[in-house]
């Protein structure tokens, strides 16, 4: 019954999120739609795992992808919008609200790391495309606006590339804590 709770919030999320974007991907070309409502892609892949458990199936690349992706984008979220605070003193209830969630995001990322399944070509592939992501964003211009943090750019491109090495290693430790975990069940 909890994971049908989960799937559903996880799927409102993602649909507010791609709503959020809405407004970002008026101006974005299309072959960039992809990588730039980047919570909602990896709240949908979370959701997508969820709906995965609930049928007795692990689709692992999207376990790999939603583990890496909610904790780099729920992680990122809160620094920026917490940034946006210490540069413009405040964020308002939906700066609060989006600092909440994406926190929630990446603690979910977590939590039900045990219900995982992916193994090291899965990390690999969600890595590239995450890192990928990355150069879309800082490269090619597509990533989330802040406006208030836009002179800053460089810098939280630069953070965002450590956020997701940090965050792909972190889905290699938890592989091998489970596969260490098996090998003594």
């Amino acid at each position: 019954m909890f994971l049908w709770i989960l799937l559903y919030v996880n799927l409102l999320g993602t649909v507010y999120g791609y709503y959020w974007y809405k407004w970002q991907l008026v101006r974005t070309e299309p072959k960039f739609w992809i990588f730039v409502p980047d919570s909602p892609t990896a709240s949908l892949f979370f959701t997508i795992a969820v709906l995965g458990w609930i049928i007795g199936r692990n689709f692992k690349l999207v376990e790999a992808l939603a583990l890496i992706t909610l904790v780099k984008y729920g992680l990122w979220a809160v620094v920026m919008n917490l940034l946006t605070l210490i540069e413009t003193g405040d964020i308002g209830w939906v700066g609060w609200m989006l600092v909440g969630s994406h926190f929630a995001m990446a603690v979910q990322a977590v939590l039900y790391s045990p219900l995982y399944k992916f193994g090291k070509i899965h990390i690999v592939i969600a890595g590239i495309w995450t890192l990928h992501n990355d150069v879309i964003d800082y490269v090619f211009g597509q990533m989330p606006i802040y406006h208030n943090l836009m002179k800053y750019m460089a810098q939280i491109g630069y953070f965002t590339f450590w956020l997701s090495i940090g965050c792909i290693v972190l889905a290699y430790v938890l592989y091998k804590k489970r596969i260490k975990r098996s090998a003594f069940a």
